[in-house]
Order: structure tokens, then C-alpha cells, then sequence
């Protein structure tokens, strides 16, 4: 028997910040990063909160990757003020930190509950309505991966206006991260019809207004970037309720190691992974076993209208359009153009304790193709 599960309420389109106005509570604590502090971005949320007389406290101590001593300072910073409402404003690293703080401050006063409201300012993660976030241990350079309905919001707001101002890069790497999420979770071994359904959804809208919404700083096309968000929510459903692949489980490394933007590592990593799920070279041109997610890499193919002749050419096809929607971006496509002050002897001299990290991470479970450490340290390499 399988279940599906969906807690966050959503709202979009339309002014949807408005939504805050009509909060019952007095007082609430914001965690938001600092560019949304900086920019004056924040105020977009604290207008509503404002009109209706609820006071609030910004805390913007958060950093790219929140490591555990952020977590811990955030988590004292909340508890001083214990107010009845928490909101997470920005992108991923921000709602991160604003579950991982609300968690461990329950854990410490279990009577503390705070309502959990998430407004991303990317669209990426599809941290607002996922139990999942990553803190990274700074001491060790690993990225942890929390999984814990705890961490569901209760409430996500979805505004265009928040992501309106993100640079044309920022959109690649966090657009890439929403194809990445929706393709693994759609060849995940615990994929299913619900998963499937908003897996495509998201794959299908990235393959229409992803590059859109990178170009949306000379053309002002609003649609591509409310598209993109409304993609980032559907994918992160999507794989909250399946999870990933080794895909991701590759991006942390890279991310932990080198401190490669995690969109961007997702996007480096993810046509090999297709290659290695469906065990299929550039040379193959028959499979006398096919494995079930070559058929799943296929539909997808088909669905968004990347036609070719049999299964194994929609696959290369659905691999080389990611590729090449990286290039139109202008994103690296190999490792060493994305840390080009790293040399080759020094990202193998991370290849050992990156791979066993790798096959550890939670992501791995769920791959369609059960790797082994040397397939892992091979992929490595492919895309160095």
C-alpha cells in the first residue's frame, strides 16, 4: 500500500504575499538571507505584516550551505523570542536553515511549535514543500541531508515579484537543480503515479521557460519566471515524496569539496547520470536487457516533444537538450570549467573520500541503477 501525503498549503499567482496579512498572529520571527535584507527585497513581506499591525524580527544570518554552528545560532536567536509564526525568506540555504532551526528548537522544547511559512526567492529547491534539508559540517566538509516531516512548512508563498530580480546565472543553476530533481525523481525506485504526474509537469514547463527565464533580464518576461517557480514547487513535491539519485548524491560532494553552486553541479553531473542509469554509450545502439528507467528517460523524452526513433536515441536526445540548454546559459559543463583554479591531481585526491561519502548519501538509496564505489569514482572522472 502506498500513500501520498501533501501537508503545505500553497499559494500563487496573484499577489500572493497579500496571504500575510491575514495571519493570526502577533508576533513573528523571519530568517531570511542577507541579499533579501540588502535589496530592500524583504520589504515585499514585511509590508503585509506592517498593514496588519504584526510585529516581526528579521534575523539574516545565513550563509550558502548553513553550516551546524549557523543552525546552532539560529536556533538560540529563535528561542530567545519563541514567537508563534516562523518565515523562511530566500532561496534554498535560507529555508534550510529556517527548518533545520525550527527542528532542533522543538527538540529542545518540545512544546514549541512554531507555524512554518516558506517564500522562496529561487526557484530551485523546492525546499517550501519538502521534509528535507542539508547542513554541512564545515569541520569535515560533508553535506547531511535531514529528512523529517518536521521540516515541512505549513505554508508556502509563491510570488513572482521574489524572484523577478535574480540574476540570469542564478536562474541557470536553480533551473537546472529543478530538472535534475524532476528527473530523478521520476526514475526513482520508489517513483509512482503521483510523483510521476508532477515529475513531468515540472520537466515539461523547465523545457519551455527554463532558458526563458534566463534571458529574462533583457526581455521582462514575466510568465517564464512564474513558470519556473510554479516548476521548482511541483519537482520538489515530486521528489519529497520519492526522493532522488545519485545525481544529487554527486552535487553534494562537489558542493561539500569545492563549493560548486549545487544547481550547477546537478546540471555537470546529470547527463552522465542518465548515461549510467540507462547503461548506454554514445556507441549503443541496442540494449538486449533494457533496465525499466530507460523506457521512464524515453517518456520524458517524448512528453516534451524530443522525438526520436526508438527508446535508446530519446534518451541521448533527453541528455544532449540538457546539454545544451547548459550551453544556451552559458554554464560550465565539466568540473575543472567550473573550479578552474582546482587541478586535476588535486579533485583525484578527493575522489576516494568523495565517492564513499556519495554511496552513504541518502539520495543513493533510490537510484534506478544500484552503483558501486568505483562506478562512482568513474563519473567522477567523466565529468571532471
Amino acid at each position: 500500500m502506498r500513500s501520498c501525503n501533501l501537508k503545505t498549503t500553497i499559494y500563487f499567482e496573484g499577489n500572493a504575499l497579500s496571504r500575510l496579512a491575514a495571519l493570526e498572529y502577533k508576533t513573528v520571527f523571519i530568517i531570511a538571507d542577507p541579499f533579501a535584507v540588502s535589496s530592500g527585497l524583504i520589504q515585499a513581506v514585511t509590508k503585509h505584516l506592517e498593514a496588519a499591525q504584526i510585529e516581526y524580527t528579521v534575523y539574516s544570518d545565513v550563509v550558502p550551505d548553513p553550516s551546524v554552528e549557523k543552525v546552532v545560532a539560529g536556533v538560540n536567536a529563535l528561542l530567545r523570542e519563541k514567537a508563534p509564526c516562523l518565515i523562511a525568506v530566500g532561496g534554498g540555504s535560507a529555508i534550510d536553515l529556517a527548518k533545520s532551526v525550527r527542528l532542533f528548537a522543538h527538540n529542545l522544547h518540545p512544546d514549541y511549535t512554531p507555524y512554518f511559512i516558506a517564500i522562496p526567492t529561487t526557484s530551485g529547491t523546492g525546499s517550501e514543500v519538502t521534509s528535507f534539508a542539508v547542513i554541512t559540517d564545515t569541520q569535515e566538509n560533508i553535506k547531511h541531508a535531514l529528512i523529517d516531516d518536521f521540516l515541512l512548512p505549513n505554508e508556502a508563498i509563491l510570488d513572482v515579484e521574489m524572484v523577478k530580480s535574480v540574476p540570469a546565472s542564478i536562474a541557470a543553476d536553480t533551473g537546472m537543480d529543478v530538472m535534475a530533481h524532476a528527473l530523478e525523481a521520476y526514475v526513482s525506485t520508489e517513483a509512482d503515479y503521483f510523483s510521476d504526474m508532477y515529475a513531468e509537469k515540472a520537466t515539461s514547463l523547465c523545457k519551455h521557460y527554463l532558458v526563458r527565464s534566463y534571458h529574462y533580464p533583457k526581455t521582462h518576461e514575466n510568465k517564464a519566471r512564474e513558470k519556473m517557480h510554479i516548476a521548482s514547487c511541483f519537482a520538489g513535491v515530486a521528489f519529497n515524496t520519492v526522493s532522488l539519485g545519485i545525481c544529487h548524491s554527486i552535487a553534494h560532494q562537489l558542493g561539500a569539496q569545492f563549493h560548486i553552486p549545487h544547481g550547477r553541479a546537478n546540471a555537470i553531473a546529470l547527463p552522465n547520470v542518465i548515461a549510467f542509469n540507462a547503461e548506454i554509450t554514445e556507441k549503443t545502439f541496442v540494449l538486449s536487457n533494457p533496465s525499466p528507467c530507460v523506457s521512464k528517460y524515453a517518456n520524458m523524452s517524448r512528453r516534451i516533444g524530443l522525438i526520436a526513433y526508438d527508446d535508446i536515441a530519446c534518451v541521448k536526445s533527453l541528455a544532449y537538450f540538457i546539454r545544451s540548454m547548459q550551453i544556451e546559459m552559458g554554464m560550465p559543463v565539466r568540473v575543472r570549467d567550473a573550479i578552474p583554479e582546482v587541478s586535476i591531481d588535486e579533485y583525484e585526491s578527493k575522489l576516494d573520500a568523495m565517492a564513499e561519502a556519495a554511496l552513504l548519501d541518502r539520495c543513493t538509496e533510490t537510484n534506478p541503477r544500484v552503483p558501486t564505489k568505483a562506478d562512482i569514482i568513474e563519473l567522477f572522472r567523466e565529468i571532471w
